[in-house]
């Protein structure tokens, strides 16, 4: 998928797959997640902030690929504990999904995920 249809893709999607690599086996690990985007910028919400396993190997290895209708794309990501970007990324979270089902699945918000989609 061309990165352009990406971002028109990710506009109306409600979640994708990311892989990231362990920290520790090195491998590579997949698994859905919701986002939300903007301006060419994906915002990830770590269920648990600092303490979720997919963040730490985000710190660990910044490279991760994004799945989306049968496509991937490798991008870079950039973590985030700083607290304007968190309540930032926390907020288009509650505007997409609702404030409920984010009090419902998310327990900790002192980290986010910042992928520029170019």
């Amino acid at each position: 998928m061309p990165k352009t249809d990406l971002g028109k893709a990710l506009q109306t999607a409600r979640e994708l797959e990311l892989t990231v690599t362990g920290r520790v086996t090195r491998k590579k690990i997949s698994f859905p997640v919701w986002f939300t985007y903007d301006a060419g910028t994906l915002l990830l919400l770590p269920l648990n902030g600092t303490e979720t396993n997919w963040y730490k190997n985000v710190v660990k290895t910044p490279a991760l690929s994004l799945g989306l209708k049968g496509a991937s794309v490798s991008l870079s990501a950039k973590p985030s504990t700083d607290k304007d970007e968190v309540k930032k990324t926390l907020e288009s979270f509650r505007a997409k999904y609702g404030e409920a089902d984010v009090k419902k699945y998310y327990s900790k918000f002192d980290a986010c995920v910042k992928v520029r989609v170019p």
